[in-house]
């Protein structure tokens, strides 16, 4: 191909990738729209993108032209493997000359009578997202040329797919997050609650999570937890957690047993997960609460007639990588009539530049024995105000109404 030709064709690609109508367009059409466009600006008999799946470990046909049978059957090619999975592996493009079982992994290939491929690995961030391959069914190898030009679609399909990424996940998570965190609180004659959430504004989303649930035997559950991390991952980690610590609290009253059984179903099944969580378990009865702390700061409580304190609960290590080997403590107190309690994630009062323990004061000296309501709102205007939480926040207050049944 003479020069002249060449500089024709990049430009010609390069409209192709560059033209604005495409960024209106969400990522199933932009991906039709441009591999039509490949498949004829590349003289291709076939094109196809791969997308890496949930796992890592594979990469799954997304869209095609020319081989549609690809996304039909859902074909997966483990990275490392074959040639798509040679080229992500490897992070650079590939050409190859032939194609049967010693080039390819997928028989749909060679069945379609492709004799040359090349693909270009798409890669965002560091991240490889998937791969972008072109294939004949001529023995006219692709060239250098081509290969160039074919890494710059995949570089420019690789904005897409990272934007796509970006807001399917926030908008999942965020679904998974709301519908976890309970719509209302339950209400009994003398107990009452408030709660506030907050997403990091730096994810949107994150592992936070409260819960406040009956429990036979007319006790109430409370649970404050934070799982490590943020963004989708954290936030099913939470849920599964959240769900299990539901279904311990049926089956163990002491809530140190329940963190403890929390603590083994993380470390099994949830590699390489962390999370701190308190959880308290009221008798509405003997007015006591039993309280249990993996990790987590401990509540404050109010009395009517007393300085707002933090309780003296013995701190274990936080659930997960099976840190507790010697179990789980649980510390005992009395709620009285008039009492309120506090329980909150560490996004309340860490602030970079910010004393913790100063900040931990501010939170105690704002703590009142008063409507639940008032009090969530006099904490967040004190601890968050109008700047913005570094981390996601929440919290809960508990109030044990006073003897006459109205709130103070």
């Amino acid at each position: 191909m003479e020069a002249g030709q060449v500089a024709e064709r990049r430009v010609l690609v390069l409209e192709a990738i560059t033209d604005s109508t495409l960024m209106e367009l969400d990522l199933d059409k932009l991906l039709a729209v441009l591999l039509w466009r490949v498949r004829e600006l590349f003289e291709a008999d076939t094109v196809t993108v791969l997308l890496v799946d949930a796992s890592g470990d594979q990469l799954v046909a997304r869209a095609t032209v020319g081989l549609e049978a690809e996304v039909f059957q859902g074909v997966h090619v483990p990275i490392g493997a074959g040639f798509a999975g040679r080229v992500a592996h490897e992070r650079r493009p590939v050409r190859i000359e032939r194609v049967d079982e010693s080039t390819v992994t997928n028989p749909l290939l060679w069945e379609h009578g492709l004799r040359v491929m090349a693909g270009a690995p798409i890669v965002a961030h560091g991240d490889v997202l998937g791969v972008l391959h072109v294939g004949r069914t001529t023995s006219r190898p692709f060239t250098d040329e081509d290969v160039e030009l074919l890494q710059l679609v995949a570089d420019r399909l690789a904005m897409d797919v990272h934007a796509h990424h970006a807001r399917a996940e926030r908008a999942a998570t965020v679904m998974l997050q709301e519908s976890l965190l309970p719509s209302r609180l339950p209400s009994t004659g003398d107990w009452l609650f408030a709660a506030r959430y907050v997403p990091s504004p730096q994810s949107g989303v994150g592992g936070d999570w409260y819960d406040v649930f009956r429990l036979p035997g007319d006790r109430l559950g409370v649970v404050i937890g934070d799982v490590v991390g943020n963004g989708l991952r954290a936030a099913i980690v939470m849920g599964r957690l959240r769900s299990a610590l539901r279904a311990y609290a049926l089956e163990f009253d002491d809530p140190g047993e329940v963190l403890g059984k929390l603590d083994r179903k993380a470390s099994y099944f949830e590699n390489r997960t962390m999370a701190t969580v308190a959880y308290a378990v009221i008798d509405t009865v003997t007015h006591r609460m039993e309280l249990s702390l993996a990790g987590h700061l401990p509540p404050v409580v109010a009395m009517p007639d007393a300085p707002p304190a933090f309780l003296t609960a013995p701190v274990g290590p936080p659930v997960g990588y099976d840190l507790a080997v010697t179990g789980r403590l649980t510390a005992t107190f009395d709620v009285p009539p008039g009492a309120l309690l506090a329980f909150y994630t560490d996004g309340l009062i860490e602030r970079r530049n910010v004393d913790l323990d100063a900040q931990l004061e501010r939170l105690r000296e704002h703590v009142f024995a008063g409507d639940p309501e008032k009090v969530c709102s006099r904490i967040m205007a004190a601890l968050i105000g109008s700047e913005p939480p570094g981390d996601d926040v929440a919290l809960v207050t508990v109030r044990h109404l006073p003897s006459h049944g109205r709130p103070g």
